[in-house]
């Protein structure tokens, strides 16, 4: 992957918390967005990574800490900041969240119609465009559930890219996938990301999709970001929290030696 802007970051966050109730997600989160970048956050399942998205995206509202977007802090109060950073973000969830009663080309003109001026005939030509970009649009009157779940994730993509935003936040694209199917999606992110030239942050537990896929990596432990580098630092890392999760196939691979040698002792 190529490296980074060395500029100001896209995206900033400063000691973020997100608690429920007396269970502490997020204890003081801080990272760094390079704009043009591949940043994805690594961490097992359960340890709060679509949390901190949904805060990123204002889905969710973090207890404290703060959300920079190119400078600007994105406060309650500042409702023009926070109006501009929808405009230019756009989210892509974990289920790719696609309406089954729309066909796929409603599906993609939805965001155009809820967040822009754009007269009708406009807004059919940049879905229909999005759907192009992602070899849909001969599908453009099918309903999601007359397509694969690879072209669903190329359509959710499609809707998340019609905007033309500066930032695409993706929540587990991968879930519940196979290994070919994982490489797709990755593959998928990296293609159009390069083609559209969004910063792409992505959460996710797939390790290896993401060591190749990214410019920079950090691993989401215990609440707090215990690791931040490039894949080449992770993968040489001996933190053991980071071995601890990077290494758990091996680790795997040995204790079922172990008892198999019992068994044949």
């Amino acid at each position: 992957m190529n490296p980074p802007s060395t500029d100001a970051p896209l995206l900033q966050v400063d000691q973020l918390v997100k608690s429920f109730g007396e269970n502490p997600v997020l204890d003081g989160i801080d990272l760094r967005v390079q704009r043009g970048s591949i940043f994805t956050v690594l961490g097992p399942s359960g340890t709060g990574k679509s949390v901190f998205l949904k805060c990123l995206a204002g889905v969710m509202q973090h207890d404290s800490g703060m959300i920079s977007f190119e400078g600007r802090p994105l406060v309650i109060s500042d409702k023009e900041t926070r109006a501009d950073f929808r405009r230019r973000c756009s989210f892509l969830f974990q289920n790719n969240a696609l309406f089954d009663s729309l066909s796929a080309l409603e599906n993609v003109s939805l965001p155009l119609e809820q967040t822009t001026d754009l007269d009708s005939r406009e807004i059919q030509h940049r879905s229909m465009d999005a759907l192009a970009q992602l070899e849909l649009e001969s599908f453009r009157d099918r309903f999601p559930s007359q397509m694969s779940g690879g072209m669903q994730k190329r359509l959710a993509l499609a809707r998340a890219i019609v905007t033309r935003p500066e930032l695409v936040l993706f929540d587990e694209p991968t879930a519940g996938l196979d290994p070919l199917r994982r490489n797709a999606v990755f593959s998928m992110i990296v293609k159009y990301q390069r083609r559209f030239n969004f910063t792409a942050l992505i959460v996710t537990h797939d390790v290896p999709e993401a060591l190749v896929a990214s410019n920079r990596v950090a691993l989401l432990n215990g609440g707090r970001i215990c690791f931040e580098g490039t894949p080449g630092d992770f993968s040489s890392s001996s933190d053991p929290v980071v071995t601890g999760f990077r290494d758990s196939t091996e680790a795997l691979r040995e204790s079922l030696s172990l008892i198999r040698s019992d068994f044949q002792a």
